[in-house]
């Protein structure tokens, strides 16, 4: 050991809070043969605490003690509890790199046994792979109607060599260049590696060499997926200088599938809403308004018609919050099913990566090309995929919660999607959930956030984020150093109990339909794991400008007169691993719809 134990207290006050809580010393060495250790018995380090000290807190942490309880938890404190944090602020400091993984991982399918992760069915028995028929669409001469066109019509392009990559990378590059001025969703534009990359695809497809339906199609990443040689930079100050050395298992996946990357995308800061460095991303329906985050750069520029599809990521909302507010399509898969390393870490039992496009099946198509598990991330399983683009969705039952549909945030949108589901010859059931506090398992979210990013809060790196508001991470993260730990493993016990009362609701349907951003599917589904699915189904007028953000009466939202036009989605919740049916009932519900074409004006 470098620093002695009374050089280390002997730091001074100045460094209390960051480093005044030393390592447990050897038990004494005159202890009496064959005694066993006892807790509390080390020597006294650390700054002195008082019964003052621990009545305080207790406001903190919602508990209450006695008198005679504070005094006797104050006066060995300093022998018991604070040895703990050595871990943390030495002077046996233990380095925690960013692939360091907690030893205690989510795995949404052992709530049910191994053999059912679906909630009452298994894993699908074998990979298979339907893709909906060619259409036999000609080529427009219109170079925005191709770059609005869908993946599943662009493959079929390139596939029979009717499009190039090359020129298709070219009309995405300069709308990238064009519109990126009034959206602010791009982070980088590697225009050069892209043009590489596309006319390799070209090289290899005329050489009879065709990789399947991504091959050629260039791709926007959100900026948190590690791009070798091209900036990562998470969207945050302290990361814009960021270059990683090689790619992520998800973007090494598009690439081996001949995806060109065209552009890092925006995210809001560390994954939170839709401000970064640069800017807020903007809306394309609606300019005066953010594009919704944390996915905001994704959401935006597959809306606009800038990229063919993009990546973005989700911990509590982050693929379905702009995939709503910018009428796209976003899929979030079940949790395991999509490696994350090479992504950033928000919180390791919760994110997961996932395909935003303009139509149900392209979801699907670049889903196919991510999944399975990669040996980086430990939180990624083995997984099979069955989708079939032409089996009917008759007869499949769908869950809805009436009150739901009843009240806001649902809309007649939503209720008129239910009715179609009934159109369409699916089958409606009603489902309930119990009143429980839902919101209470964001304790597990804030304490992973937190952890993730402990050495950037305590240096005060965090203070460089432009949002510094109370919901902003940076508060968020502070706070959360003061939850309790006995609380986190209540809420984790809680989370099985939630994830068992979804596999109740699932033994009796097939998927559930959903208002988007009703808070509790939010949090439920994100913390079961379940497969997601937000898709454009009409729309809605609005008479304010949204925000993700807690409301500022000092900067209120813009408002509207008239109201203006805007897309608005439902959400479709399978069972896990089996985003095929859902996909399967999106592309019924999606035809049925008839909304899914028509294109933000201006863009």
């Amino acid at each position: 050991m470098t620093t002695s134990r009374r050089e280390f207290l002997a730091l001074g006050s100045a460094s209390v809070l960051a480093s005044a809580l030393p390592a447990q010393t050897p038990a004494p060495q005159n202890q009496t043969p064959g005694a066993p250790p006892a807790f509390g018995t080390a020597p006294a380090i650390g700054p002195e605490v008082s019964a003052a000290t621990f009545k305080e807190a207790e406001k903190l942490v919602q508990v209450e003690m006695t008198a005679k309880d504070l005094e006797q938890a104050a006066g060995n404190w300093r022998m018991q509890v604070a040895p703990l944090y050595e871990l943390r602020v030495g002077p046996r400091k233990v380095a925690l790199s960013e692939t360091d993984a907690p030893a205690s991982l989510w795995n949404p399918a052992t709530v049910h046994g191994a053999n059912a992760p679906g909630g009452g069915r298994g894993m699908p028995e074998a990979d298979r792979f339907v893709r909906s028929a060619d259409a036999q669409v000609p080529l427009p001469s219109d170079e925005e109607a191709i770059a609005y066109a869908p993946v599943a019509q662009l493959s079929r392009w390139i596939e029979s060599r009717a499009l190039t990559s090359e020129r298709l990378t070219e009309i995405y590059i300069r709308r990238l260049e064009k519109f990126d001025p009034q959206l602010h969703c791009v982070i980088t534009l590697p225009h050069e590696q892209a043009l590489a990359q596309a006319r390799k695809a070209d090289a290899e497809i005329a050489a009879g060499h065709y990789r399947g339906p991504l091959h050629g199609i260039p791709w926007g990443a959100k900026d948190l997926l590690d791009t070798a040689g091209i900036a990562t930079t998470y969207g945050a100050e302290p990361f814009r200088d960021r270059v990683p050395a090689k790619n992520g298992a998800v973007a090494q996946r598009l690439e081996d599938a001949g995806a060109v990357l065209v552009a890092k995308l925006s995210l809001g800061a560390l994954a939170l809403n839709d401000v970064w460095f640069g800017g807020q991303t903007k809306n394309p329906w609606l300019l005066e308004e953010g594009a919704s985050g944390s996915s905001a750069g994704p959401g935006a520029a597959t809306a606009a018609g800038l990229v063919g599809f993009s990546i973005g990521s989700e911990t509590e909302g982050s693929i379905t919050s702009p995939s709503m507010r910018c009428g796209v399509t976003g899929l979030r898969p079940t949790f395991g099913r999509v490696p994350r390393t090479g992504a950033m870490t928000l919180c390791w039992s919760l994110d997961k990566l996932g395909p935003m496009a303009r139509s149900v099946e392209d979801t699907l198509l670049v889903l196919q090309a991510i999944s399975g598990q990669d040996a980086g991330d430990l939180g990624s399983v083995p997984s099979r995929l069955a989708f079939d683009a032409s089996k009917p969705v008759a007869g499949l039952r769908v869950g809805y919660f009436p009150a739901w549909m009843k009240e806001a945030p649902a809309t007649d949108v939503d209720r008129a999607a239910l009715e179609t589901v009934k159109k369409l010859g699916m089958q409606t059931v009603e489902v309930s959930l119990p009143n429980w506090p839902y919101d209470s398992l964001n304790v597990i979210l804030f304490a992973e956030a937190a952890a993730a990013f402990e050495e950037l809060t305590l240096s005060h790196g965090v203070d460089q984020l432009k949002m510094q508001v109370p919901d902003a991470w940076p508060n968020v993260f502070r706070q959360s150093r003061f939850l309790s730990a006995v609380d986190f493993v209540q809420t984790d016990r809680f989370r099985r109990k939630v994830a068992q009362e979804m596999a109740r609701i699932f033994a009796d349907v097939d998927l559930i339909l959903v208002p988007a951003l009703r808070d509790e599917t939010l949090t439920i589904t994100n913390f079961t794991g379940h497969p997601s699915l937000t898709l454009r189904a009409g729309f809605v007028e609005v008479s304010e400008a949204r925000s993700d953000w807690a409301p500022d009466p000092a900067h209120p939202l813009p408002k509207f007169s008239p109201p203006r036009r805007v897309p608005h989605g439902v959400t479709l919740i399978g069972r896990l691993f089996d985003e095929g049916t859902v996909a399967r009932a999106g592309m019924a519900l999606e035809k049925a719809f008839g909304v899914a074409g028509e294109r933000p004006p201006g863009f």
